[in-house]
Order: C-alpha cells, then structure tokens, then sequence
C-alpha cells in the first residue's frame, strides 16, 4: 500500500495510489503534464527540452486523473492533455475515462479540446473534490482498478498564470493535496473501507519568498501558507516539490523557489518523504542545470533533514513510498 511516483520531467510526475485488495492497479494521477519539445503557444516558440520526457506521451499507460498546477506553458500543454485524454488508439465513439483538474477559471481551455462538461473541475483554494475512476470501457476485460474513491484538494501556492500578455492574474494557481482514502463527510468513516488513508502534496509552480537584490533573505518574510496546509491535513507521506528555475533571485523568487526555500517548503507541509521536480528539462534560468539537486543535498544537510528524505530521482525513476 504506496505511493509510486515516477518523475516525467519538468513538474511531471505519474502517481499510482496505494493499491487496493483485489486491484490489479491503483488510480492514476498525471500531473503537469507537458510532453511537446517546446513550452510555449506554438511549436516553434519556447524553450526546447534539453532532456527529453521519459516516454513518449503514446506510451503512457492509462490515466485516470489529469491534475494541473496552474496554466503557464511549462505546466499546461494542450496538445499532451488532448493526447491523453483522447487516445488516437481508443475509438471516439467511447467517451473519455480520464478525468482533468485544474485551478479556477482554466475551464475555456479544457473546453477547447470538447472534453465534456463532466470531465474538467476548476476548483477554488481549500475546495476539494471525490474522484472514483470508472471501470474498464469493455465490460469483457478484466477491471483495471478496484472502483475506490480518492479525494483532490486544490491548496494556494505563491505563484501566478497567464497563457498571453493581456490575460494575467485572470486564472487561479495552486497546489495539490491528494488523499487516497477520504472519510466519508456524511459517515466520518473511510470512504474505500478499512485501508491507511495515505497523502501526498504537489507543490506545482511555487515560491516561498520575494527577495530583491541585495536583500538577506534571512529576514525575508515567507509565504504562510505552507504551514497552513501542513496544519491543516497533519503530515504528507509524499510531497512532490520544485527546486529550479530560481535564479537570479531578485527576478524569479516571488514565483519560483530555491532549494534553500524547498526545503522549508518541505519542513512547513510536514512531509514524511519529498521528491524534486522542476529541474533539468528545460533552460528557464540562469543557475547551472545540476545546481538545484547540487544545492538541495547541501540545504538538506544545513536543515538537520536526514539523508533520503528529499531526494531528486532520475527521469523515469519510479519511487515507492
């Protein structure tokens, strides 16, 4: 009963839930998913990977939750969501399984693909949702999933979002908090029966500070809202956070963290085990491109974090936790 999380690349990670007794499987969750060479609105604009994904997005086995962080290119890529969501090797006659969440206001874009109504949800910060993956779309095959319900929690996130130069701040950012076996609100007993109820945080696209040049960030207030979600959902058994993308400081620090920040992100949501994500895949800053993961393991040390606690895998690294 894990969590196993494989890094993508960027802020992408696979997650399959703790499986279930019966199941062949746990439900899938795909966050920020961008497969295409370039971030950015076409094809020939935008930073090209400098790594590539760990698979090609045909690859991809089946996706049950699509979970977006907030709607910058880097996070949102449209032509990976129309691939997953419509397979070209199911017929279109089959209506989507896979379900998309995202922030509030990012509804115009899932609408442009045709995804029905009922499988995009924008939620508002501290809302959540009850997800339950249907079963497999040809009742003569084995179920892929024992039919369990697993509950998402839009969480805020120091951040912003646009897709074009007039439309910024007019969509919603955030964070992800995911619980594999919710009480039920009206029985206050788990939703999918005796089993742990195991959580995990994704961090998406956050800073911690806003530092400007010359200033000690030591005396720098932080973001507050970290240390809200850990009280709030008690500890996670897996965090998923960014840790790159951060230099120079006096420009990208309202938005993107530091390893120095990761880490008290880290301490702040109460997490058990952390991943780093947002590393690696494409050219967005000035650090040197091994400098954040070089940084983390030197942060982890000053912070008194034990070793193995927040690590950085490889890319199509699949970690049980």
């Amino acid at each position: 009963e894990k969590f196993k999380a494989t890094w993508l690349g960027h802020a992408c990670f696979l997650v399959e839930l703790p499986t279930s007794s019966g199941a062949a499987r746990g439900s899938r969750i795909l966050f920020d998913p961008v497969f295409s060479h370039r971030c950015g609105p076409t094809s020939c604009l935008g930073p090209g990977h400098i790594t590539p994904p760990a698979c090609p997005v045909e690859q991809l086995p089946e996706v049950d939750a699509i979970v977006i962080s907030h709607c910058h290119y880097d996070h949102l890529d449209i032509p990976t969501i129309k691939s997953v969501v419509f397979p070209p090797s199911k017929p279109t006659s089959i209506a989507p399984r896979t379900h998309v969440f995202a922030p509030l206001k990012n509804e115009y874009l899932f609408q442009s693909l045709s995804i029905p109504s009922s499988n995009y949800h924008c939620l508002d910060w501290w809302h959540n949702r009850d997800h339950r993956p249907p079963g497999p779309s040809q009742p003569s095959l084995p179920p892929p999933t024992v039919s369990t319900t697993f509950r998402l929690h839009c969480t805020p996130a120091q951040h912003w979002g646009n897709r074009h130069l007039f439309d910024r701040w007019t969509t919603l950012w955030g964070s992800w908090a995911v619980e594999s076996n919710p009480l039920n609100p009206t029985t206050s007993q788990p939703t999918n029966g005796p089993v742990e109820n195991k959580k995990l945080w994704f961090g998406g696209d956050t800073g911690y500070r806003s530092v400007r040049d010359g200033e000690d960030e030591n005396e720098v207030p932080v973001c507050p809202v970290f240390k809200e979600i850990g009280a709030k959902f008690g500890s996670f058994d897996l965090a998923l956070i960014p840790i790159g993308s951060y230099a120079p400081r006096g420009l990208l620090s309202p938005m993107h963290c530091s390893p120095k920040d990761s880490v008290a992100v880290f301490k702040d949501v109460n997490a058990k085990r952390a991943l780093a994500m947002h590393w690696g895949t494409w050219v967005l800053s000035s650090e040197g491109i091994l400098e954040p993961v070089e940084e983390l393991k030197a942060e982890c040390a000053k912070a008194g974090v034990e070793d193995g606690r927040f690590t950085a895998c490889g890319l199509g690294d699949t970690t049980a936790v």
